[in-house]
């Protein structure tokens, strides 16, 4: 590949403002797939600046790894995604942000008055919850997750 059409570690590093180490783990993960120059230098395609701008925005948007992959794995190789490419995407992530906006407003809604084993009250407590067995169901905010 003609070295005017890809990165060294370093350089992506610059381009997208993550740490050498950061690359590395996401590369670890198979969000980027670096290739190896005559020298044996790791290789970045330009398209990969587009990817790792990808996982920081999901981070933020609060996906998982396994889900950042999983849409990934949708684009293509090789070539810088289109808007069709980026379009596809968007709507399969929508999915999975609906659903997490269901799991936040639930929590919201139930935060003010629930927490912990069930309530922060002693009086409501004993009416929700009594003899803590809602404990029983495993540890953490079990009601607040949804138990």
């Amino acid at each position: 590949m003609p070295d005017n059409k890809s990165l060294t570690i370093g350089a992506l590093a610059a381009r997208t403002g993550l740490s050498v180490s950061a690359i590395r783990f996401y590369e670890d993960k198979g969000l980027v797939e670096p290739f190896r120059s005559s020298g044996g230098q790791r290789r970045f395609l330009r398209s990969d600046i587009r990817r790792l701008s990808f996982v920081l925005i999901a981070q933020q948007l609060g996906l998982s790894i396994s889900e950042i992959e999983r849409q990934l794995s949708r684009l293509p190789h090789g070539r810088t995604p289109t808007q069709a490419d980026w379009t596809r995407i968007s709507k399969a992530m929508r999915k999975v942000i609906d659903a997490r906006i269901v799991e936040l407003e639930r929590t919201r809604e139930r935060l003010d008055g629930c927490i912990g084993c069930g309530c922060l009250s002693l009086k409501k407590c004993q009416l929700y919850n009594p003899e803590d067995r809602v404990g029983l169901k495993g540890p953490g905010p079990r009601l607040v997750l949804g138990d």
